[in-house]
């Protein structure tokens, strides 16, 4: 049973969200603000988070950086409907997807689903490159990624990664000199598909920042204009 920590100031819309997810066989957590929800986060890890940004306290920006310094636990944010700038905000401080509200209960649960099936897959496919030797990647540009100790240097240098960020690059690299779409990297990636994939936009232009020499001419991860992304297809000098 998934343990879900539900973190929103608003009682009647936690009260539902909770009330979904016991429903559909979680074990959930609720915290009203952010530092309640800093110690539900510390007191019983839970193995997802449903973040509100508006919060008493702490706000969801400032949870969302400190959980991510010890954890690398999925983090559903919810946004005010058109608030695209707390959306982008909330992505580059280490969400790894966000809701729009209001939000269908639905919805909700399929997200938590698709996040919670492809944080298993990722598992499963680190113990996988294990068994199979599979432990680095080397990519153009001097850049190696350790599968196993999920961690990247660039020449001779780490390169600090949110979670999502990682396992995008670690996909763009293993499908080097294929040109994958948002839609498919949103499916690899994420877990699911949708219309909008300004999720993926973000977390491209927030890679290229701590990768590329420069973000604005990369070389490493190429847009192929009307098509999608491709990883370099040779080395970069």
């Amino acid at each position: 049973m998934a343990r879900v920590l539900v973190v929103d100031d608003e009682p009647s819309l936690a009260q539902t969200v909770s009330y979904t997810l016991r429903r559909e066989g979680f074990d959930v957590q609720t915290a009203v603000d952010g530092p309640s929800a800093m110690e539900a986060v510390h007191s019983q890890p839970p193995d997802l988070i449903v973040l509100d940004l508006l919060l008493p306290g702490i706000d969801g920006f400032e949870v969302c950086r400190r959980v991510r310094r010890t954890s690398a636990v999925p983090i559903l944010m919810l946004t005010a409907r058109g608030e695209e700038v707390d959306r982008i905000v909330g992505l580059e401080v280490g969400a790894d997807d966000y809701l729009a509200k209001p939000f269908s209960m639905r919805e909700l649960v399929a997200r938590i689903r698709a996040m919670l099936r492809r944080r298993e897959l990722l598992i499963e496919e680190l113990g996988a490159a294990s068994v199979h030797g599979d432990d680095l990647l080397h990519g153009a540009g001097d850049l190696t990624i350790d599968v196993k100790g999920h961690h990247v240097i660039r020449r001779g240098e780490p390169v600090p990664l949110t979670p999502k960020e990682f396992s995008l690059l670690e996909t763009l690299v293993r499908h080097r000199g294929q040109v994958l779409s948002a839609g498919q990297l949103l499916q690899l990636v994420w877990g699911y598909t949708d219309s909008d994939t300004r999720t993926v936009a973000v977390h491209i232009r927030s890679l290229r920042g701590k990768i590329e020499d420069d973000a604005s001419n990369p070389e490493l991860i190429e847009t192929v204009r009307g098509l999608g992304y491709r990883y370099a297809r040779a080395p970069v000098e």
